[in-house]
């Protein structure tokens, strides 16, 4: 896994692949996957927001980049739309058309978008893609309702299709927003202790970004008639293509660019995120690693941390990176990548559906964003 030398703003890993003689991924349209998911999706999600009671329709509407902050029309970044475009191509695995997928994409992109109301307000994010967030243009009060309405909707949407199927998703829908709220929890609580393993990094984020990610890659399937082996290995895929996000989005939180990002630079340092960077250069033991170690601690007993320069947060960027956790993360992200690419091999499915599912997982591990 190579890294650029950048400072800022080149971060990504880069995933070469296994066999460069053959790669099955040619020819795959990353940009049209994801616009398939937004297009299916979209109308779908626009009408279910349309449900919620005014004023939470305006605030979600506003969230979701369809209006500015005054109510005006807008063509704001509706994020990435990897979820979409995964539950659509989960539906296609077991020979579903892609539309039976739609109802299981937008309850997971309502659940998703629920956590990242409630996660701004908790992180005091101030930004979320290049905007200002809900908390802080609606208030917190709004943040924290329109996100359990959203919630509320997507277990509304599944169940109206009134089918056996339909029942299952939801199972697994719901079971994903625990796992997605036990991670929250953990992120939390790890703010406030001054160390934390590997190993319960990994576990916090595999409950925070991997249980989504694993419900959007099955929940299309699931509603295409998919058995539970099925369902449970597109998981696995799904679960460890989230792990090597998250350790992706921990690389972009200390070093990614802002104008890509939309977030402050060194965002997750000053927040004292134990991110798997900082945790992975904690664990070193080397010089950079123990001097790392004083500093976040007295940090966390700082009535000045607010204050902070930009140089005093370069100066814990560099140590992390010195102590080896920059370079580990991303070796993580392409070890997660491969685990989630050999998960696929655990069922039949149509070649291009493989070549695709593939090709988004090398696309959610290089990025900049």
């Amino acid at each position: 896994m190579s890294l650029s030398t950048g400072t800022r703003g080149e971060t990504v890993p880069t995933v070469p692949s296994a066999n460069p003689a053959v790669d099955t991924t040619a020819g795959v349209d990353i940009a049209a996957l994801l616009e398939r998911g937004r297009a299916l999706s979209t109308p779908v999600l626009r009408a279910a927001v349309d449900r919620l009671a005014a004023p939470m329709d305006t605030v979600a509407a506003y969230h979701f980049g369809w209006i500015d902050a005054q109510g005006r029309p807008a063509d704001g970044d509706g994020g990435k739309a990897v979820r979409p475009a995964l539950a659509l191509l989960s539906a296609e695995v077991v020979g579903a058309r892609p539309e039976v997928g739609v109802p299981g994409a937008v309850a997971v992109e309502l659940v998703h978008n629920f956590s990242l109301l409630h996660d701004d307000l908790m992180d005091g994010d101030e930004q979320r893609r290049h905007r200002d967030t809900v908390w802080k243009v609606h208030g917190p009060a709004q943040a924290i309702l329109v996100g359990d309405a959203l919630f509320a909707l997507a277990n509304e949407l599944l169940l109206e299709l009134g089918t056996v199927e339909a029942g299952r998703a939801t199972r697994r829908l719901t079971a994903a927003t625990r796992g997605l709220i036990d991670g929250q929890a953990q992120d939390i609580s790890f703010e406030h202790r001054e160390r934390v393993t590997v190993e319960e990094c990994l576990e916090m984020e595999g409950n925070k970004t991997g249980a989504l990610l694993a419900c959007a890659v099955s929940i299309g399937a699931v509603l295409g008639g998919a058995d539970d082996r099925t369902a449970d290995t597109l998981e696995a895929y799904g679960y460890h293509l989230g792990l090597a996000f998250q350790a992706v989005d921990d690389l972009l939180g200390i070093w990614g660019d802002p104008v890509a990002t939309g977030k402050q630079t060194w965002s997750d340092l000053r927040q004292r995120k134990k991110s798997l960077p900082v945790v992975a250069a904690l664990a070193e033991g080397g010089a950079a690693s123990r001097q790392l170690g004083e500093l976040l601690a007295a940090d966390a007993k700082s009535t000045e941390f607010a204050s902070f320069s930009e140089e005093e947060f370069a100066v814990r960027a560099a140590l992390i990176e010195e102590a080896g956790g920059r370079e580990w993360t991303s070796q993580e992200a392409r070890r997660q990548h491969a685990v989630a690419i050999e998960a696929l091999d655990g069922i039949e499915m149509p070649d291009l559906v493989r070549a695709q599912l593939v090709a988004l997982a090398d696309f959610v591990v290089v990025r900049k964003k």
